[in-house]
């Protein structure tokens, strides 16, 4: 749930270090997509890291009715992290339901709600995040699990939620993942470790192995995996067995996600070639249309719904307040790997 962080190792879980590692029970292996049942959809938004953004909420659901006023049904699939600043059980509610109505997966955070564990947040951040931040983390994720104390049908629903999904357009599957192939809290499909241009394949010591994409795109037998958790958007295609495959990271649906803007990003997924009208990039692969669309949510009731919840001072509003307030320092430009380009 921020912008860099690495894989925690596999004995993470031999010594639990709250926010920084996740439990053994966050993994599973690439070749559980292959045995997955796939739902039929024909176009969908895939919506990660909303964070408790009611305002982003209705703001999606008013666009979900636009594509239905123009004859298209959209499909809502919600892959993680969808709480977080909810603190109220009324905010909480009405956001639960609506990932209880749609396709949805849980993420750390519902994870960590349904049944809390001495991994704090279960947000596996690596050493590079400071202590101060984490810990932040962990008291957010503190007071939203006292919120759910007084919710248990909620928590068990959660905790019913599966950790990844596929889902079938047209010819092809899609992998819904909340981390990445291997890790419901897993970063390898984070902005900085895919960002490398195809002329420059080389691995850096951030850098998700090439070898390692190719692995997880064999044996999950997916066109492309959809993702969140990392915080910023990111998509890139790759070649494996001269098959094009790709990895979209929609950032975060209840943040802001450019410098200076205050728009949330949802990933959409269509058996519909038409570039969308408000399409900031994406690419046609494999007969479908991925697009990143932003999220015009009403900014200031936003603020004024975040302050409400976490004031200045309070552990949400340090880590989170800049961001939502200014947007992060990233570019649409730093979100385009290999073929994704902006519409012309």
């Amino acid at each position: 749930m921020n912008a860099e962080a690495d894989q925690a190792p596999a004995d993470a879980a031999a010594t639990p270090r709250p926010g920084r590692s996740c439990p053994t029970h966050y993994h599973y292996q690439p070749s559980a997509f292959r045995a997955a049942s796939a739902v039929s959809v024909e176009t969908v938004y895939v919506i990660g890291g909303l964070y408790g953004n009611g305002e982003a909420l209705h703001a999606i659901l008013r666009m979900q009715e636009a594509e239905a006023r123009a004859g298209r049904r959209v499909e809502l699939v919600f892959n993680g992290d969808y709480h977080w600043f909810d603190v109220d059980a009324p905010t909480f509610l009405e956001i639960d339901e609506a990932a209880a109505s749609s396709i949805s997966i849980r993420g750390n955070v519902e994870t960590e709600i349904a049944e809390s564990s001495p991994f704090g947040c279960g947000c596996n951040y690596p050493d590079d995040v400071s202590d101060a931040f984490v810990g932040r983390s962990n008291s957010i994720m503190a007071r939203l699990q006292e919120t759910c104390r007084e919710l248990p049908s909620a928590r068990q629903a959660l905790a019913a939620r599966p950790m990844f999904r596929t889902i079938q357009l047209g010819d092809e599957r899609i992998g819904i993942v909340h981390g990445d192939a291997e890790s419901l809290a897993g970063w390898s499909f984070a902005a900085e470790r895919l960002s490398a241009s195809r002329s420059d394949e080389r691995d850096g010591p951030a850098r998700t192995p090439l070898a390692a994409i190719e692995r997880y795109f064999r044996e999950s037998d997916v066109r492309a995996f959809a993702s969140t958790h990392t915080c910023l958007h990111f998509a890139r295609d790759f070649d494996v067995d001269g098959a094009e495959r790709l990895v979209i990271n929609n950032g975060a649906a209840g943040l802001p996600n450019f410098a200076g803007t205050s728009a949330g990003l949802l990933s959409r997924i269509s058996v519909d070639p038409r570039v969308p009208r408000d399409s900031l990039y994406g690419i046609e692969l494999g007969g479908l249309r991925f697009d990143a669309l932003p999220i015009r949510y009403d900014h200031s009731r936003w603020l004024e719904s975040f302050t409400a919840n976490w004031p200045e001072g309070s552990p949400a509003h340090q880590s989170y307040f800049e961001r939502i307030a200014h947007g992060p320092r990233f570019e649409v430009r730093d979100a385009l790997g290999g073929r994704v380009q902006r519409p012309s």
